[in-house]
């Protein structure tokens, strides 16, 4: 008798369909694994080269996230550290000095200026060409920046835009449109570096940036002969738990506070998304490596009839995994690399990660993958092979003939209690609102995915018993293929799961955006009702832009947007909403924006706010009360709301005063001028006008990385569960050789035959399309009745692509082998 590592090369020898199959199911698990595990690896290690802090050891800032570490909440802005702190830095032992960084916006006519502080150039490098340094009232410019000088006037309404100056010497003065208004300063000195740049004192840049007492960052140069470990060290403990110190690499973090926000796309996708999809690519690599291990039931019975231990046959199966699993998953990682660049790549170029982090591939992940896919492996086989290693070889014979019928004791009540589960999900996201019913909906699929892998026997023969009664007067072929299906429901299970699979989640992943998209783009239309829009070129409007609009002929209302983000509380997390800031009255507002007011009275007084309905229900608030938020910056505000209404979505979540959060956001201007009324040639001067119509479209290119998002999700765990299926189908019609040929030598034509099989084939993907959309269904149904309030919106071109390549792929998948093996006229068995 062959020894057991002789009986797995044999196997694999005289069976490479079954292998073949399985070491294709075992390279794609690896291929999804090893992606999601270099993007988390890669959110976890994200840096950016330091570049202004490139020659200051140590950078003390504010943690950019808000709340409690558990409660999450990266700050849509930037968090800043108060001013006092750069006097306690200052008389840390060792510490040479303590300058304070501030990076703030300056309007001219010219353009927009980039301002600092003067003390930033020791260690930025500048040096003055001419003049000093300035002191209050004064200011440095670069060589070559154009200016206005403080003669030269801003435009109004209706009269062309004024050209820049040009550079003057020290000693003449310039006038430049700050946060608070127009000044006109000194022009103390000139610099070579730094065009387009603008240096005041150190007290006067923090005292006119927008923000009074607080800096970005304080940089800190030591004295000589102290070593960076030990400046941070005495650093942290002067400035206390909030203070963060950055040393190294982790300086650009300061420079770019859009990486922590990049870290936690990366993170959120390798580790969330790559969660679900590990979960699955590795239960339908386990579906497909039982299914080979259990179609040689028969064959493990006929050892078992001569002699052969259970222990051997379990040695067996061991092997086989150890011969075909290591491969498959260093040959996985090959295209996970790709894909994981692939995919890094467009999140770059849609500027979700910042240029300079670069994809980090390491032996971690890609040890990770190939250790997964051996144990998935190994515990596959030992299960499916559990049953014929123990029990009597008489018996072995006897269920290897006929599909065992009886329900497993073990994965009966599991896949029960996942269904009753996912039952439960389903009324509780139906009950709940917003990111709670997301939360909840996002349980059901789960849930009833794992409970049709659990209950897929009887789930299949169920399936075969139904849509097998219109069968019945189809013909004969389409008569044994329903009895086939019928008899063979562990097979027809096996194929029925990953068609499942993809249905339900990618229907989730698209009919979600779809279903956000078409609410979104509702509200906009009812809600836009101004006549034009207008926005800067460089995203800054001066503070006069809405009384000069007021005042341009015909126009009957006039408003300034802010646009920004807040995180509010809700069921334990903070969750960011969009943020609106508005410079103007509420009669005028209304007069441009319809929100649908449903309760209270829309105010724009200080320390009130207006609230989209579904984010106060989410939030556990009504009108009058106050609602918990972190302003853009992290800082925490308690505004009483004073009207909610219904079309958050289409225009925005929270409607604050400008005022409220010009003080937390690193640009305070306007960044849109709605207006109601007038002519496009008249509000010219004011920037660039667009009229509503354009404006929808504009703002509908805001949810493009999101939809992006879950396209590619989509198109992962989709296109791997369609493989797998077709894998599966492959499989099972190889080895199904000698029944076939069987067929035909009982008088079946090639034609019968391959109508037969057409119909399973058939039978099999309308079974998959129809469980899949309604775990779809079930999903989507509450999830977006909590987000909008409406069902799902289900595009019909969409679906039937969806339904067609389904039944397409699911078709010629059974058709192809069977038409090759009918063509070889082999019978086995």
């Amino acid at each position: 008798m062959l020894a057991p590592n002789g009986l797995a090369r044999a196997a694999l020898r005289f069976r490479p369909a079954a292998f073949a199959g399985t070491f294709v199911a075992l390279v794609l698990a690896a291929t999804i694994v090893s992606a999601c595990g270099i993007l988390l690896e890669t959110g976890v290690r994200a840096t950016v080269p330091p570049e202004r802090y490139a020659h200051v050891p140590a950078v003390a800032a504010a943690g950019q996230r808000a709340g409690n570490p558990d409660e999450g909440g990266v700050v849509p802005d930037r968090a800043r550290l108060e001013d006092s702190l750069v006097a306690k830095a200052a008389a840390v032992p060792g510490v040479r000095a303590a300058i304070p960084d501030v990076t703030f916006p300056v309007l001219t006519p010219g353009g927009t200026l980039s301002a600092h502080g003067w003390g930033s150039t020791a260690f930025t490098g500048e040096r003055l060409t001419s003049g000093r340094a300035p002191g209050p009232g004064e200011v440095v410019l670069a060589d070559g920046t154009p200016h206005p000088t403080a003669d030269t006037p801003h435009p109004t309404a209706g009269t062309p835009r004024p050209t820049a100056g040009t550079p003057r010497p020290a000693g003449d003065t310039v006038t430049l449109t700050l946060p608070d208004g127009p000044r006109t300063y000194r022009v103390s000195g000139t610099t070579t570096a730094g065009r387009g740049t603008v240096w005041f004192s150190d007290g006067e840049a923090v005292r006119v940036s927008g923000h009074p007492h607080r800096v970005d960052a304080i940089a800190v140069l030591p004295d000589p002969g102290v070593g960076t470990a030990s400046l941070k060290s005495r650093l942290a403990h002067a400035l206390g738990d909030r203070t963060e110190i950055h040393t190294g690499d982790d300086r650009g973090t300061v420079e770019d506070p859009a990486l922590t926000e990049a870290r936690e796309v990366l993170i959120g996708i390798g580790g969330s998304f790559g969660g679900v999809a590990t979960m699955v690519a590795v239960f339908t690599a386990a579906g497909t490596v039982a299914l080979a291990i259990g179609r040689r039931a028969r064959e493990f019975a006929l050892l078992r009839a001569i002699g052969t231990t259970p222990r051997q046959i379990r040695r067996t199966v061991a092997t086989e995994a150890l011969l075909v699993a290591p491969v498959a998953g260093a040959l996985g990682c090959l295209p996970g690399i790709a894909l994981a660049a692939w995919w890094f790549g467009r999140l770059k170029d849609k500027g979700a990660v910042p240029a300079p982090v670069d994809l980090a591939v390491s032996w971690i992940p890609l040890t990770v993958t190939t250790g997964t896919v051996l144990v998935t492996a190994l515990l596959a086989g030992y299960m499916a092979a559990h049953r014929s290693s123990r029990i009597k070889p008489g018996q072995a014979l006897s269920e290897a003939s006929v599909e065992r019928l009886r329900p497993g004791w073990i994965r009966t009540p599991l896949g029960v209690a996942a269904a009753a589960g996912g039952f439960v999900c389903a009324g509780l996201a139906a009950s709940e609102t917003g990111e709670d019913a997301a939360n909840a909906a996002l349980g059901v699929v789960m849930l009833f995915m794992l409970a049709v892998a659990l209950l897929g026997p009887l789930i299949a023969r169920a399936c075969a018993s139904l849509l097998g009664l219109p069968l019945r007067r189809a013909g004969a072929p389409a008569v044994l293929a329903a009895a086939n299906s019928r008899t063979n429901a562990r097979r027809l299970a096996s194929a029925i799961t990953p068609i499942v699979l993809a249905m339900a989640f990618s229907s989730v992943l698209v009919f979600l955006h779809t279903s956000e998209d078409r609410v979104t783009e509702e509200q906009q239309r009812a809600g836009v009702v101004a006549d034009h829009i207008v926005t800067a070129d460089e995203g800054a409007l001066p503070p006069d832009a809405v009384r000069r609009a007021g005042r341009t002929p015909e126009v009957t209302a006039a408003v300034g947007l802010l646009r920004t983000s807040v995180l509010v509380r809700a069921s334990g997390a903070l969750t960011p909403v969009s943020a609106q800031g508005v410079t103007g009255s509420a009669r005028d507002l209304a007069a441009v924006q319809d929100l649908d007011v449903e309760k209270g009275r829309l105010s724009l007084k200080p320390g009130e706010i207006a609230l989209d309905a579904s984010v106060a229900r989410s939030a556990n608030v009504d009108v009058g009360d106050r609602l918990r938020v972190h302003l853009p910056d992290g800082t925490r505000a308690t505004p009483l709301v004073a009207a909610t209404y219904g079309r958050g979505m289409g225009l925005s979540q929270v409607t604050f005063r400008r005022t409220d959060l010009a003080r937390h956001v690193s640009s305070p201007f306007d960044t849109e001028l709605w207006v109601k009324g007038g002519t496009a040639k008249a509000l010219a001067p004011l920037g660039r006008v667009l009229d509503r119509a354009d404006h929808t479209t504009a703002r509908s290119l805001d949810r493009e990385l999101n939809a992006w998002a879950n396209t590619v999700m989509a198109a992962v765990l989709g296109g791997f569960a369609a493989v797998a299926a077709v894998n599966t189908l492959v499989m099972t019609v190889l080895d199904r050789r000698g029944e076939l040929g069987t067929l035909r030598l009982l008088g079946s034509t090639r034609r019968q035959v391959l109508r037969m099989v057409r119909w399973e084939a058939l039978l099999v993907a309308v079974a998959g399309i129809v469980l899949g959309t309604a775990i779809a269904l079930a999903t989507l149904v509450p999830m977006m009745r909590g987000l909008t309030g409406q069902g799902p919106y289900i595009p019909p071109l969409v679906y039937g692509s969806f339904a067609v390549a389904v039944l397409v792929v699911g078709t010629a998948a059974a058709t192809l082998p069977a038409r090759a093996a009918l063509r070889g006229g082999t019978l086995e068995r």
